[in-house]
């Protein structure tokens, strides 16, 4: 293979996707050029499957989805000016929805690698553009949608209603954190069947997934390996929207398997940023490390599913109604995943090394999951799941003050908000239990003070009403999360 030259790259190139019925393998060809292929593949247990000409057609859609979305691991390595789609073409809404996903998604590898995305990504559509985005509108007053075959619904309501008379089949995200574990029993809670999905060969969320006694789906990913061949010869990388291209895997499942919803646990504090400031205090950027996990990928994918895959497939998240206190206050309740669960990323690294335990207790995740969880849970369990008490270890400062947005920006992590962070802070520095530990005492001696008013536990532990949940789930829901 010849040098991967990242700034000689003129095009990047859908060359074309496939799905083996027989085997269950989706192949997503690209390439950059007119250079070799890149073949991704991805596994789906539950071959052979059968196909009628109608589920066909629903699977050809969400392939092509698929294949668009997950793209952009391949994109970002030249971010080339031209994007071209060989094998089939796409309409403006498609290109929409694409061009938001690229933009967004790739907003903190821009910011990075100093690289202005804004007007550069621009997806081929064959259609008249329009001056608005039907996918976005109320999903019962748009035109007629394809449903799953088998099901002849044709509006939102019409899918609420056969599924309330057939009962609900969920394919439940699952990652090993206590997010979607908290979503996992909810949904258990009030009744709804569910499958739990994960993509990629973890331990830890296999382990997490037997723990909750659940069907379970465990889907195959394989990344062209040339592509970290070119991140050794100067590709640019970075971050990219992964839960996007997970949340395009899983639609792809649940069409195969006649799924009628597919489930996140991305809670409210998904949608809000970090923000970074010049010497001044003034806002130079808002860059969302988890833009695919916010409210505005969730209602604009979902609307998407609903418009142009099967109208009576719902795309939501669980838990968008919450704040992260209040996901690891439904958390505490229960100690039954204490010895499974790990939100440390180091445990997924694709290449790289993992820590010795769940939690290395270095990163952003543990040390906002270690603040969260302690207004809600007796301390000696909550040090014995971190195997330490990381509110006690002065040299943590730092990242901690990354969490409260104190002299630095929110971190580029999947954390909480700078005022969940402060409100916890606060609420420890009055408990006999925390208020002598050297960070909590730091915190209310020198940093609170400069800090104007703090938000209480109870201020942030109430449900929104911006959420993508089915209405009848909802009523269940609320008094579940409210209790």
């Amino acid at each position: 293979m010849s040098a991967f030259q990242r700034d000689a790259v003129q095009v990047f190139r859908f060359v074309r996707c496939s799905f083996d019925a027989a085997t269950g393998v989706a192949r997503l060809v690209y390439a950059f050029d007119d250079g070799a292929e890149l073949v991704e593949t991805i596994s789906i247990p539950g071959a052979p499957f059968v196909l009628d000409a109608a589920r066909a057609a629903a699977i050809e859609r969400a392939l092509r989805l698929l294949h668009l979305i997950a793209g952009v691991s391949y994109y970002k390595a030249a971010v080339p000016r031209e994007i071209r789609i060989d094998g089939y073409t796409i309409d403006a809404d498609t290109a929409d929805l694409l061009g938001s996903i690229y933009e967004n998604g790739l907003g903190e590898f821009a910011y990075r690698n100093g690289i202005d995305l804004r007007g550069r990504i621009r997806f081929p559509s064959h259609d008249v553009d329009k001056d608005c985005h039907p996918w976005r509108d109320d999903v019962e007053s748009g035109p007629s949608r394809p449903a799953i075959p088998g099901r002849a619904f044709g509006t939102a309501a019409d899918a609420d209603r056969a599924s309330a008379e057939r009962g609900a089949e969920a394919l439940t995200a699952i990652g090993g954190g206590k997010d979607s574990l908290v979503a996992i029993e909810a949904l258990r809670a009030v009744g709804v069947e569910q499958t739990v999905a994960w993509i990629g060969s973890s331990p830890l969320i296999a382990a997490c997934a037997a723990r909750t006694g659940l069907p379970t789906l465990n889907i195959g990913r394989q990344i062209a390996p040339a592509l970290f061949e070119f991140n050794r010869q100067g590709a640019y990388n970075g971050h990219i929207p992964v839960t996007a291209i997970n949340s395009a895997i899983l639609v792809l499942a649940a069409v195969l398997h006649g799924s009628d919803q597919v489930v996140f646990a991305n809670e409210r504090s998904a949608s809000y940023g970090s923000q970074i400031l010049d010497a001044d205090g003034k806002v130079l950027a808002q860059v969302n490390h988890q833009w695919s996990k916010g409210w505005a990928f969730e209602r604009d994918f979902g609307a998407y599913v609903h418009a142009h895959i099967a109208a009576d497939l719902h795309y939501y998240s669980l838990l968008r109604p919450l704040s992260e206190l209040a996901v690891a206050r439904l958390f505490a309740r229960s100690d039954r995943y204490d010895t499974h669960f790990s939100s440390c990323n180091r445990n997924f690294h694709i290449l790289g090394e993992r820590p010795a335990n769940r939690w290395c207790g270095q990163c952003p995740k543990c040390h906002f999951v270690f603040l969260a969880l302690a207004p809600f849970m007796p301390k000696p369990r909550l040090m014995g799941i971190f195997g330490r008490n990381l509110l006690d270890e002065p040299a943590l400062a730092a990242g901690f003050d990354a969490l409260i947005e104190y002299r630095d920006h929110k971190p580029f992590e999947c954390v909480g908000e700078g005022r969940e962070a402060r409100a916890a802070f606060a609420a420890l520095a009055q408990r006999p239990a925390w208020r002598e530990d050297a960070l909590i005492k730091r915190f209310a001696r020198e940093i609170a003070p400069q800090l104007g008013a703090i938000p209480s536990l109870d201020a942030l532990l109430s449900p929104h009403a911006e959420h993508h949940i089915p209405a009848a789930l909802w009523d269940r829901l609320h008094a579940h999360f409210g209790a």
